[in-house]
């Protein structure tokens, strides 16, 4: 049985599209001799489509798109295609995750997917039910005939001293155990988190001993909105070991056939290491979002700060820098210093720059607000405005060029407060809200050693000498709204605070297990404090590309008005 793995990067929503890209992986696998073209979960609407699937005239249009697949399948292929399939009878909810296969014969569903995942940036049940059998596909390759187990996504997910955690509900692997399958296949959308794709070889392998047969695991990749897949697929055999290997952040297609690894490009890839993984998957999520949302070009506003210089890196690594503009908005208060970091920065990075110096509108917002304040806007109010003030300007010229503008505030400063609505928080996407400044400074050290090079070469980006830089790498943390002015003036260390944020935010640790860990009472009041203030300020963000086990987005839904103390 020779397999071909398709990891595809589907557009939401775009069933023809993604009918399109099936059956060219198809007839690219039809080349390769393959048997059995094995695609993403839900590989025909791209994951996750959310709401759309409520929309009936979609799921007639599904009926249409996989009408023309049967019709154009190269003869002797078939493919395993992730639909949505409707519950004759009334109530709701209406539809399984489903599996097709699809060949020149005609197209039936043969798995539906067991455990539906309603926790983090999942909402399965609002829209499926859950199959009730194991999925066992019988088909005749190489003169025999095999005995396929199928699952989804989730089903793999069974092993809680692997996870730590798991869905109730059936053990879809130990329930596959009586029908002596030759194979394992699991077809699914599983966004990135750092130290996932090791889980998932893990969780594979478990499977893999406990059924004494290969796993084949095929992954969506791509950017969808906030959530970014990394693909990586993978098949192990009998014994836990990976023999097919698929790219991390790229679409891709492999093909086993169950003796050796046959692929489009050889060797197998040695692991990434996680700056390079972490790296790639933003990359990614910010081409994928501009591609799929229309834009071509991009924007953003140098500080001469690092989270800037950042996300200047990945908006060029996603999109190349003939594609990137910056604006330089320096203020009174910005020092010599960071203006001059930031054009050295734009000029490793090759991209264009405008200075606009906002001295000028500061005055006059002085002078306009005066009469109605009975006096000069002073203190966080003075500092707001000038966030404002570029931030007016930053979408001004996004408007204008057609441009997607990147925000570029990190994690810490979104969770507690240290951030201005309708200022640096104005933005199409935020790139990095996903990263604590801690992790912000390690990714930038690795970006600037030799390790990074042929990742960057890899990027466009320039392979050689530093792009950060030692100036920028340096200095203190400084929004610059006042003279002199630190992050540490409002903050803890970002080295005391990050830890606490952590505990609080993706572990959702309570007061008494951070002081178990060595927290001072005060500072642990002080920050879930600030944590419960900035939820409005959170609501009211751009989409924060995900790349931790929580991010603020679609996977946090705290009250805005409530007692969480």
């Amino acid at each position: 049985m020779r397999l071909a793995l398709a990891q595809l990067d589907a557009l939401v929503g775009d069933l023809e599209g993604n009918g399109e890209r099936l059956l060219a992986a198809c007839e690219q696998a039809a080349r390769l001799d393959a048997r059995l073209v094995v695609t993403p979960e839900l590989s025909l609407w791209g994951y996750p489509p959310r709401d759309l699937l409520l929309r009936a005239a979609r799921l007639e249009r599904q009926e249409r798109v996989l009408a023309r697949l049967v019709e154009a399948m190269p003869p002797g292929v078939g493919a395993l295609v992730g639909v949505a399939e409707p519950i004759p009878g009334g109530g709701q909810p209406a539809l399984f995750n489903a599996l097709a296969l699809v060949e020149r014969e005609g197209w039936r569903i043969v798995c539906r997917k067991r455990l539906l995942p309603s926790y983090d940036v999942f909402d399965e049940r609002r829209y499926f039910r859950a199959g009730e059998a194991p999925a066992v596909l019988e088909l005749s390759a190489g003169g025999r005939s095999w005995r396929l187990g199928l699952t989804i996504c989730e089903d793999l997910w069974v092993e809680e001293d692997l996870q730590g955690h798991r869905l109730a509900g059936a053990d879809p692997i130990a329930e596959l155990l009586p029908h002596r399958v030759d194979l394992l296949l699991n077809l699914s959308a599983s966004p990135f988190g750092q130290g996932k794709a090791a889980l998932r070889r893990r969780l594979a392998a478990r499977a893999a001993a406990r059924l004494s047969v290969p796993v084949v695991y095929v992954n969506q990749v791509g950017g969808n909105d906030e959530l970014v897949f990394d693909g990586g697929s993978f098949v192990v055999d009998a014994a836990g070991s990976v023999v097919v290997q698929l790219a991390c952040a790229e679409p891709d297609l492999g093909v086993w056939d169950g003796a050796a690894p046959l692929r489009v490009c050889e060797p197998l890839p040695p692991p990434l290491v996680e700056e390079e993984q972490l790296l790639r998957v933003l990359c990614l999520g910010v081409r994928d979002y501009a591609r799929k949302c229309g834009f071509q070009q991009a924007v953003l506003g140098l500080s001469g700060g690092i989270d800037s210089a950042l996300v200047a890196v990945i908006a060029c690594g996603a999109l190349g820098a003939d594609r990137v503009r910056a604006l330089l908005l320096p203020s009174p208060w910005s020092s010599r210093g960071s203006v001059e970091d930031a054009s050295a920065l734009a000029s490793r990075l090759g991209i264009a720059t405008a200075t606009v110096p906002i001295a000028s509108l500061m005055a006059g917002f002085d002078a306009a607000l005066t009469p109605a304040l009975g006096a000069t806007p002073e203190g966080v109010t003075a500092e707001n405005l000038q966030s404002r003030i570029r931030g007016c300007l930053l979408m001004a010229v996004a408007n204008q060029e057609g441009r997607l503008l990147l925000a570029t505030g990190n994690k810490s400063e979104l969770a507690v407060g240290y951030c201005t609505l309708y200022g640096d928080m104005n933005g199409g996407l935020a790139v990095i809200g996903d990263l604590y400044k801690t992790s912000v400074y390690r990714l930038c050290a690795w970006l600037d050693s030799p390790a990074a090079a042929p990742c960057r070469a890899a990027l466009g980006l320039p392979p050689t000498g530093p792009l950060i830089g030692e100036a920028i790498l340096a200095k203190p943390p400084s929004a610059e709204l006042r003279p002199d002015q630190r992050d540490s003036d409002s903050l803890p260390p970002y080295e005391v605070l990050d830890p606490l944020l952590k505990g609080l935010v993706e572990r959702l640790a309570t007061p008494e297990e951070l002081l178990a860990g060595g927290a001072e009472p005060a500072l642990v009041a002080r920050v879930m404090g600030l944590l419960q203030r900035a939820e409005f300020k959170r609501r009211q963000a751009a989409p924060v590309l995900k790349v931790s086990a929580r991010a603020f987005g679609s996977g946090w839904r705290m009250p805005i008005a409530a007692k969480v103390t």
